[in-house]
């Protein structure tokens, strides 16, 4: 894709966000913010037994980049193991959203994968049985 493109992506996700709002009784939920800019993501999971998201929701406030990454990122995650969520990299979300979005806010393309990332180790920790 080019950069309009990306832009373009970017603002529908932001506009019309998928897979918002809250989750009813989630395996694991993780909030992560940027203290700096204010922007503030809470990721709600439902995992299966056999180690797969089936759900995946997201709420938040900040930057039309903030926002809208943590909208590509659930599409991406939702319906894949957690082994695949465990090995998204800074990389992966850069083919997302574009690599010039992700060089100009790092921090606020980065930031639901961060909370994906606390939210995985967090159920890991609480489900010792979790496989991935």
């Amino acid at each position: 894709m080019d950069r309009q493109a990306y832009i373009e992506l970017l603002l529908d996700h932001y506009e019309h966000p998928r897979n918002r709002g809250r989750l009813e009784n989630p395996d694991v939920q993780m909030s992560w913010g940027n203290p700096g800019c204010g922007d503030v993501v809470t990721l709600y999971l439902k995992i299966s037994a056999d180690g797969r998201i089936t759900e995946i929701a997201f709420e938040g406030e900040g930057c039309t980049v903030s926002q809208a990454s943590a909208s590509i990122l659930t599409e991406h995650v939702k319906g894949q193991t957690l082994s695949y969520a465990q090995n998204l990299s800074p990389d992966d979300v850069a083919a997302w959203v574009g690599r010039e979005v992700m060089m100009s806010r790092p921090r606020c393309a980065l930031l639901a994968l961060s909370a994906l990332k606390l939210a995985l180790q967090e159920y890991r920790a609480s489900s010792p049985t979790a496989s991935g």
